[in-house]
């Protein structure tokens, strides 16, 4: 699940896949826009076959939360 959100990032932001830590901020650490995350939970839902919570998202500051709340999804 890490890798291959890793790999989602990389298509959003100018970021080496190395430098993404599960401790990374989308906004403050990996330069996301609001526009590119909302544009990014899209493509998570597409690639998951999963439905994400708009109110829940906006709650997730980190490639960890990220992942936790996907693992989370995919599991129900």
């Amino acid at each position: 699940m890490f890798e291959k959100l890793v790999e989602i990032i990389c298509n959003y932001v100018e970021v080496e896949p190395e430098n993404v830590k599960p401790e990374s901020r989308f906004m403050e650490d990996l330069g996301f826009t609001s526009f590119d995350f909302m544009s990014m939970l899209g493509e998570l839902e597409d690639e998951f076959e999963i439905e994400i919570d708009q109110e829940k998202a906006a709650d997730i500051r980190t490639v960890q939360e990220a992942v936790d709340y996907l693992s989370q999804l995919k599991a129900e």
